[in-house]
C-alpha cells in the first residue's frame, strides 16, 4: 500500500506601491518528496494569496496564503487518493493549510524572507520563507522554496510516521504571479 503526503505550503510575495496585490493565473504551488526511495513531484490545484505590499516599506507587508489540502495531486492514483485521508492531510477535518506573514525582510536586490506561521492539520509552526521578488510596474513575480519535515505537522500518521516508505522531508516550491489593484 503506497501512501504519501506532503506538507503544504508556501508563501508568495509582494509588489509595488502600498497596494493590494491579486494572485494571477499561472501561479504554481508544487511539492516534491520520495516514496520507497524514488523521487516524485506534485502540486496543489487550488490555492490563493492575499497580499499587501509597498516596495518602499517591505517590513509592513502582509501575505496570507490559503491552500485547499484536498487539491494535492501527484499523478499517482494511489498516492492521490491517500493524500486527503486522515493518515495524511486529513482534508475532511483540516480542509485548508495556511501560511501567514506580516513583514518581509529585504536581503538586498530581489532577495527577501517572510517569517510567519504555517498551519497544517491544526499544527502551527513558525517558518522563514526565502523568496525572490521581481516587480515591474503593476505586476510582480515571487519565487521561493522551503524544505519541511512532514511529521512536524502530523502529516503521515500510524505506520507513515517513519520515513521508511515515504520520506520525511518535503520541498515546497512556488511561483506567485500578482497584479496590483488599480
Amino acid at each position: 500500500m503506497r501512501r504519501f503526503l506532503l506538507p503544504a505550503l508556501l508563501l508568495a510575495a509582494s509588489p509595488a506601491a502600498a497596494a493590494t496585490w491579486t494572485m494571477q493565473p499561472g501561479s504554481t504551488l508544487s511539492f516534491s518528496g520520495t516514496e520507497t526511495g524514488a523521487a516524485f513531484t506534485g502540486h496543489f490545484a487550488k490555492w490563493n494569496a492575499a497580499i499587501s505590499y509597498d516596495p518602499a516599506h517591505p517590513q509592513a507587508a502582509h501575505v496570507r496564503i490559503v491552500i485547499d489540502t484536498a487539491s494535492a495531486a501527484s499523478g499517482d492514483t494511489q498516492r492521490d487518493e491517500a493524500m486527503p485521508s486522515a493518515d495524511w492531510f486529513d482534508a475532511g477535518a483540516f480542509p485548508q493549510a495556511v501560511f501567514e506573514a506580516t513583514g518581509f525582510t529585504s536581503l538586498g536586490g530581489d532577495k527577501f524572507t517572510a517569517t510567519g506561521t504555517l498551519d497544517i492539520r491544526g499544527v502551527r509552526q513558525t517558518v522563514t520563507l526565502p523568496f525572490t521578488l521581481d516587480v515591474s510596474g503593476a505586476t510582480a513575480t515571487a519565487k521561493g522554496q522551503i524544505s519541511l519535515t512532514r511529521t512536524d505537522y502530523g502529516v503521515g500518521q500510524g505506520q507513515w510516521t517513519s520515513g521508511d516508505y515515504v520520506g520525511l522531508n518535503v520541498t515546497v516550491n512556488f511561483t506567485l504571479l500578482a497584479k496590483a489593484a488599480p
